[in-house]
């Protein structure tokens, strides 16, 4: 998987797109940059670049609600609760 690739994917997960689109857009290029050269020095600076980019990408991603401990009981009672329910009705 190319650098592009990996950079792609954290900018959807980040939804970057929408929040930053010049921003991901700027990161996706230098991904492509890193991809496309073999100079060291290149590499560098553009890793370099897109180290700084993606760090303030991270900062300006919305923040996602994912389930915590509560929330993962509260699903699991809800399952047993549902098959209790198949069980008795037939």
């Amino acid at each position: 998987m190319s650098v592009a690739d990996k950079i792609a994917a954290e900018i959807e997960d980040l939804h970057a797109e929408e929040t930053s689109p010049g921003m991901a857009e700027v990161a996706l290029a230098l991904a492509r940059a890193m991809d496309s050269t073999e100079v060291p020095g290149d590499k560098a600076r553009a890793a370099h670049e897109l180290r700084s980019i993606m760090a303030d990408l991270r900062r300006l991603a919305p923040v996602q609600s994912k389930g915590d401990t509560v929330d993962d009981i509260a699903e699991q009672r809800k399952k047993r609760r549902e098959a209790a329910r198949e069980q008795a009705s037939g």
